[in-house]
């Protein structure tokens, strides 16, 4: 079955920086998509980034220009690169997974993916 393992979460000062990892394994797919999502207590689940295994991305408005999203294929891992980060970018970050590309805004809503992370959190002070 499909695992996601997300690391890298943490705490840091407005304005500083940090980066996630999600590793997947256990997947046949020839084509997906990898999301990051956050949730802040008391929020509903939001779509911070997303890219397709042909390297198509998207992101959400509050994160554009601050955050970038990559992927390894060799390593089956997708990153989030999160600069200048701030309080407002608190929350529990999870990775998830969909078969096939999925296109934007498609890329940024959870109904997409099937498989989820258990999540890594993210507080910034």
């Amino acid at each position: 079955h499909v695992q996601l393992v997300e690391s890298g979460g943490g705490s840091v000062q407005a304005g500083g920086s940090l980066r996630l990892s999600c590793a997947a394994s256990g997947y046949t797919y020839s084509s997906y998509c990898m999301g990051w999502f956050r949730q802040a207590p008391g929020k509903e689940r939001e779509g911070v980034a997303a890219i397709d295994s042909d390297g198509s991305t998207s992101y959400a408005d509050s994160v554009k220009g601050r955050f970038t999203i990559s992927h390894d294929n060799a390593k089956s891992t997708v990153y989030l690169q999160m600069n200048n980060l701030q309080p407002e970018d608190t929350g529990i970050y999870f990775c998830a997974m969909a078969q096939g590309w999925v296109r934007y805004p498609a890329q940024l809503e959870r109904t997409a993916y099937r498989h989820w992370g258990q999540g890594t959190q993210v507080t910034v002070s």
